[in-house]
């Protein structure tokens, strides 16, 4: 990999390190310390999601007009800021008010992030997201971990400790990005003759990315409802925060071998998408019947599976349909799609186990990945359509 690919890749494992502190344990902190409903803290979590959706689309844009490096800044400054402020107010009124700005702020830093990382190794492919995501996930074991061990001592450590880990990204970024080139955002000739395709790609995203916000919406559920499920059950907050590091782990070491078995077996992202939505299905049913720790770590390492085929491919496929000087647009559609299935999921999820409890939630689940399935399978027949009709142009 390209020495500036790194950078990105450690940037985004110290990201996420420090949001891996506070994420999983947004719903248990809610309910046991702020004494909240599940409903109200889908309700807060919605807010965060949502305003991480506008920062995704925002800082996408900002991207293709000022760069990655100043994106990245002004996103992690507004994060930073607003940790900070949680670190010393965190009752339930600050709570809600700092969480949102926090989803704005960090929502702006991923597209360009992506976008970058599509940039610096256009030849290395999907490589480049992997690469990104297997440093997403390396944060997520590392975070979740001793996120978990630090709130059994203090829930207030872990605002700090999260404050802290983006004060290491902001350095990082400082003097790391600031070199990082992006491609020129000017159009040529050819591109100007395949103005009929963009209009077909644009659509094909949009299409896939229903399926991928309904994934997200069923992947959410694992951080509100079933943590808070997990709690019932008297499974212990380092237990379940040991599901998250089993989640990490497996993302890192096992990515060669799940890239060996995609040669063999699913030879396109489009197969790969299915197939990983299919593992998902499978883990909700195995969640669904699961009574102590044993049944949630079988039903985690098959969602892990899942996520290893999903998650990549979407930016993967965005890079690919984006046009050029488009790239951080796309970016910010596919991840404003996956907060946005952050920002429903908690919300749908809590009303359906305070109304109808957790066994509806699962038949939900596996109704909304069905779905899934259909729209990744019909996301590029318009596309294929147009593609041929320009070919006789």
């Amino acid at each position: 990999m390209p020495r500036t690919l790194w950078l990105l890749v450690i940037g985004m494992a110290v990201n996420v390190t420090g949001s891996s502190f506070l994420w999983p344990l947004n719903a248990i902190y809610m309910t046991e310390h702020l004494g909240k409903t599940l409903s109200v803290s889908g309700l807060v979590l919605m807010f965060n999601s949502g305003a991480s959706v506008i920062g995704n689309l925002f800082g996408g844009s900002l991207y293709d007009k000022i760069g990655g490096y100043k994106t990245v800044m002004l996103g992690t400054v507004i994060t930073l800021t607003s940790l900070i402020g949680l670190t010393i107010w965190n009752g339930f009124l600050p709570y809600v008010i700092f969480l949102t700005i926090i989803g704005f702020g960090s929502g702006m830093i991923f597209p360009p992030m992506y976008a970058m990382a599509g940039n610096v190794w256009k030849e290395g492919g999907r490589k480049a997201f992997n690469a990104i995501y297997v440093a997403q996930n390396v944060g997520v074991a590392v975070g979740a971990s001793l996120g978990g061990l630090v709130a059994s001592y203090s829930f207030h450590l872990i605002f700090l400790a999260n404050a802290l880990m983006f004060f290491v990204f902001l350095v990082i970024a400082i003097f790391g990005y600031r070199g990082i080139q992006t491609l020129s955002t000017d159009t040529n000739r050819l591109q100007e003759k395949q103005g009929i395709q963009n209009h077909a790609k644009l659509y094909a995203l949009l299409t896939l990315c229903v399926g991928y916000l309904l994934c997200w919406v069923g992947y959410t559920q694992w951080q509100a409802t079933i943590s808070a499920y997990t709690q019932e059950l008297n499974i212990s907050l380092r237990q379940y925060s040991l599901l998250w590091t089993i989640n990490g782990a497996l993302i890192v070491l096992g990515q060669p071998l799940v890239n060996s078995m995609l040669r063999l077996f699913a030879k396109s992202i489009k197969k790969q998408m299915i197939i990983g939505m299919v593992i998902f299905i499978v883990s909700f049913i195995v969640a669904g019947q699961a009574q102590a720790f044993s049944g949630f770590v079988a039903a985690m390492v098959i969602l892990t599976i899942g996520e290893m085929l999903v998650w990549p491919a979407v930016p993967t496929i965005a890079d690919g349909l984006a046009p050029k000087g488009r790239e951080g647009f796309y970016q910010g559609m596919v991840n404003s799609t996956a907060t946005g299935g952050r920002m429903v999921g908690p919300l749908l999820g809590g009303i359906l186990v305070d109304l109808y409890g957790m066994s509806m939630l699962f038949n939900v689940l596996v109704g909304l990945i069905i779905i899934a399935i259909f729209t990744t399978v019909i996301y590029d027949h318009k596309l294929k359509k147009e593609t041929s009709i320009a070919s006789t142009l």
